[in-house]
């Protein structure tokens, strides 16, 4: 994996094309435009398929794989990604029709465009590198389990009911489905997946999707079966125009346009980060990639797929695999794979409008089976609890609730579990005076504060401190700990603040450099009984402490 990493100083030139983008085309032209014709075939089904799962229409997922696809291609900061409709925003769009209609999709794309966008601007790319892997991971789960539940009403015949909870929607589609339509349906649905998993097993090469397509197709008009199809599509791209809205329309629009802006945004920056580690069939890893402009790009995708009357797109990792794969070195794989699927509209769209909405729900249901890796799972599972119980949590809340909501619980959960270890590894130690003894020295006590005092073991550490006993002067190490926020410094004045009431007088040793401006910011250095009780050296702190305690059984006699 590698970044782009132009100075920012460059300002918004950094975010747009430039010569550098297609620096050894004229070497690499002939295996670009194959890889364009082979994403663009594979990619066809799966834009269909999308649309129609969307609840938006197969127009608008073909839509938006040729103008998003396209404008991506250009503008995006990778030069192998390919943008389209993908499983993701299907999962997070369905529920948005259901409430909304369909009407409201062009907007919100408009509306989540123009944010990916600002957070491109921003320079927040780089943000998506603080996702765990466990929540990734599990969210991929959640969504391919949506996936495949949202296909139960295309498997079955029926027509699924909109604004339900992705699982009940299948149960109730399941049981209102009526013979022979469903048992035709599901015998296409399995005839899909049979040819898919063989035609990947034995010939790789060749468009598994679309073959199982255009033979469950042929076979439905073969047998004349009576089961839905897409229907009509046009045979042209629509002009570009301004949806239509009203200003109390923008505020109910608001969270979905949210929520599908950072999903836009995680999902084409994990897969931008994915493809730039892969190689292509010579070896050859497939280049850098910006994560700014890549925000930047898909933002504008989003916005012109809006204009034209599609979805919000992303960076869809599978038809990015077989870009890559296919040994795609420049953009014009991308942009070519955008030019098969206009191609398709003008010339073959009569014939697409016959392909059986049951075919398209059984490339699904496979695409999401391929989504989960089973050593992946078996390798999080394996690894800690923690990491575990983050990967199940975030992967029922995604079913049960939504990805955003998925994601806020998962990174929680991560944050909650990580800073229980750290403080874990954070101690504090009581240490005897070494060297020869003196007399009096029962009565000093030497602390050192080891890794980190921060809001999550700042309380633990304190209780562990105030408990000291027949003591007249205590030492508090500092030089070991490495982290020290303002909740652990505020503890530290606690900590001297309770010592003091007690009569115990309190030094301070090896304040680091770097927690100086802090602790003295925070009232540390204030809340000691004299400024001079602030050490560099053990042995002078030790010494000082010594005459404290002559001191005070002086004053006994």
């Amino acid at each position: 994996m590698s970044y782009d990493h132009r100075p920012v100083s460059r300002g918004i030139s950094r975010l747009l094309p430039s010569r550098v983008d297609y620096m050894g085309i004229r070497q690499s032209w002939r295996v670009d435009l194959l890889a364009g014709i082979t994403v663009g075939i594979v990619a066809l089904p799966l834009a269909l398929a999308f649309g129609v799962s969307s609840g938006v229409g197969a127009e608008a997922g073909l839509i938006t794989a040729i103008v998003a696809g396209l404008v991506a291609a250009v503008m995006g900061g990778s030069p192998v990604q390919v943008s389209g409709p993908t499983g993701a925003m299907v999962v997070v769009l369905a529920p948005v029709v259901a409430v909304h209609g369909t009407g409201s999709v062009a907007l919100l794309s408009l509306m989540a465009g123009l944010l990916v966008c600002m957070l491109g601007i921003s320079g927040l790319g780089r943000a998506v590198a603080f996702i765990p892997w466990p929540v990734v991971e599990g969210f991929t789960l959640g969504i391919a389990a949506i996936i495949f539940l949202q296909q139960v009403p295309l498997a079955t015949g029926t027509s699924g009911i909109p604004g339900h909870n992705t699982l009940l929607a299948a149960v109730e589609a399941a049981s209102g489905a009526v013979a022979p339509t469903v048992l035709l349906t599901l015998a296409l649905v399995a005839g899909v997946a049979v040819v898919m998993v063989l035609v990947q097993r034995l010939f790789r090469a060749l468009p598994a999707s679309l073959l199982a397509v255009l033979l469950a197709t042929t076979a439905a008009e073969l047998l004349q079966l009576e089961i839905p199809r897409i229907g009509p599509l046009p045979h042209s791209l629509p002009s570009p125009t301004l949806p239509a809205f009203d200003p109390a329309s923008l505020g109910s629009l608001a969270m979905p346009a949210v929520a599908i802006a950072v999903l836009a945004s995680i999902e084409s920056l994990l897969s931008a980060r994915v493809a730039a580690g892969m190689t292509g069939p010579d070896g050859a890893p497939s280049g850098a990639y910006s994560p700014d402009r890549e925000l930047t790009g898909q933002g504008l995708a989003s916005i012109a797929a809006g204009l034209f009357g599609g979805m919000p797109a992303t960076g869809a990792i599978a038809r990015t695999a077989v870009n890559v794969r296919s040994g795609a070195k420049t953009r014009m794989a991308a942009a070519v794979h955008a030019v098969v699927l206009l191609g398709i509209v003008y010339l073959a769209s009569g014939m697409v409008s016959r392909i059986p909405l049951a075919a398209l729900g059984g490339v699904l249901m496979v695409t999401a089976a391929r989504m989960v890796s089973r050593r992946t799972v078996a390798a999080i599972l394996r690894s800690t609890r923690s990491d575990a119980a983050v990967f199940i949590l975030t992967a029922i809340v995604t079913v049960a609730f939504d990805l955003i909501v998925a994601i806020q619980i998962g990174l929680a959960a991560a944050a909650l579990f990580t800073l229980r270890k750290f403080a874990s590894l954070s101690s504090v130690e009581r240490e005897e005076i070494s060297g020869p003894s003196s007399e009096g020295d029962e009565h000093i006590a030497i602390f050192r504060l080891d890794g980190a005092m921060f809001f999550g073991a700042a309380e633990r550490i304190l209780q562990e401190i105030s408990q000291v006993k027949d003591v007249q002067v205590a030492i508090i190490r500092l030089s070991q700990l490495r982290m020290l926020d303002a909740t652990g410094a505020h503890a530290l004045v606690e900590v001297i603040s309770a010592l003091e009431l007690r009569g115990i007088t309190v030094l301070l040793k090896g304040v680091r450099p770097d927690h100086l401006a802090l602790v003295t910011n925070v009232g540390v250095i204030r809340s000691l009984r004299h400024h001079k009780h602030l050490f560099e050296d053990l042995a002078a702190a030790v010494e000082h402490a010594r005459s404290h305690v002559r001191r005070n059984a002086a004053y006994r006699l």
